[in-house]
């Protein structure tokens, strides 16, 4: 990129452009509108909506509460929702057996989410960590992670989830060799246009543990199988940024039509990496996490909550982040529609 040569001052004086509102959004390099938002919400089997203590403000909601919030999302001009089941822990097994029931919770809320309001994409999370009593993504052997048999397990809850009527499918459990495997199945099922946006880039973070509250997950490390304390096997190491354009690049070559970051703040130098090195569309996750930090430091009157929830999601925009999916979505949408 080429750049004009810079005037000495005072013949330039930046702070010009910044004088007044209207010339400081006139030369606005990025904006941030409704339509980057994806709204992820949790789900649960019950009725009514249940407050989820670690996340200030978000609650998990009834199959009905889903219906009426996609309805929200398309007064809000929310494009998709991104949506995650909290399941009943007596139901639950070490197989994960439950996560493609098509007659289970997450059929039923894509069902009457589509139903309330067809014209609002619904994006499924494809992982067992949900359904299981233990909490890791795949099931476990001797210890490990199964990668293979883990994945037979992901198409079948896959194709379930397209079958309901989910338009994206969001594989998160970082299995080598899914996107290839959810693709081929998808064709050979006719469901050529269900999407795929794969957890390309996800991180084993710190900052997924209020989500596993919301989803009610299992704990690590304990249950009566062999159980691993951490997901270090199957997400990625914090410390790697290359690696992550290797299972990029797998992703996209196997089908996946859109990739994602995840977590997203402390991971932005990698947004940008992805969006440089493919042109692909590419988003990120602001996890449970980042919104609980957020929000904590907005209670105690630390920060200015409007103000923080605008500008971090902003920031996804000026890494070059296509869209952000995070639990501020609503929220977000009505203060840039004020």
């Amino acid at each position: 990129m080429t750049h004009a040569p810079l005037a000495a001052y005072p013949a330039l004086r930046l702070r010009r452009l910044r004088q007044a509102d209207w010339v400081r959004r006139l030369v606005r390099e990025t904006v941030l509108t409704p339509a980057d938002l994806i709204w992820s919400m949790v789900v649960h089997e019950g009725e009514g909506q249940v407050p989820v203590g670690s996340m200030p403000g978000v609650a998990r909601l009834s199959v009905k509460d889903a219906a009426a919030a996609a309805k929200e999302a398309q007064a809000l001009g929310i494009p998709a929702i991104a949506v995650f089941p909290h399941i009943d822990g007596a139901k639950k097994d070490a197989e994960g057996t439950l996560a493609h029931d098509p007659d289970g919770l997450i059929a039923r809320a894509v069902k009457a989410m589509k139903d309330a309001a067809p014209d609002v994409g619904v994006m499924c999370d494809v992982a067992l960590d949900p359904f299981t009593t233990h909490g890791h993504d795949g099931v476990l052997r001797g210890g490990r992670i199964a990668n293979d048999e883990t994945i037979e397990r992901l198409v079948d809850q896959a194709l379930m989830q397209a079958r309901a009527g989910c338009d994206i499918l969001a594989p998160s459990d970082m299995m080598d060799g899914r996107c290839g495997a959810l693709r081929k199945a998808l064709e050979a099922e006719g469901l050529q246009d269900v999407m795929i946006m794969s957890y390309a880039a996800k991180y084993a973070s710190a900052f997924y543990g209020p989500y596993r509250e919301a989803i009610g997950s299992g704990k690590l490390g304990s249950g009566t199988v062999e159980n691993p304390g951490d997901k270090k096997t199957y997400q990625m190491d914090a410390a790697n940024s290359d690696e992550a354009l290797r299972e990029v690049a797998l992703d996209i070559a196997e089908g996946a039509d859109m990739v994602m970051v995840k977590p997203g703040l402390p991971y932005l130098d990698i947004v940008r990496r992805v969006v440089d090195a493919f042109h692909i569309p590419t988003f990120a996750f602001q996890v449970s996490g980042e919104y609980a930090m957020l929000m904590a430091a907005a209670q105690n009157g630390w920060l200015d909550e409007e103000r923080a929830i605008l500008e971090s999601l902003g920031a996804f925009k000026r890494a070059g982040a296509a869209g952000v999916i995070t639990y501020f979505a609503p929220r977000a949408a009505r203060l840039l529609g004020a």
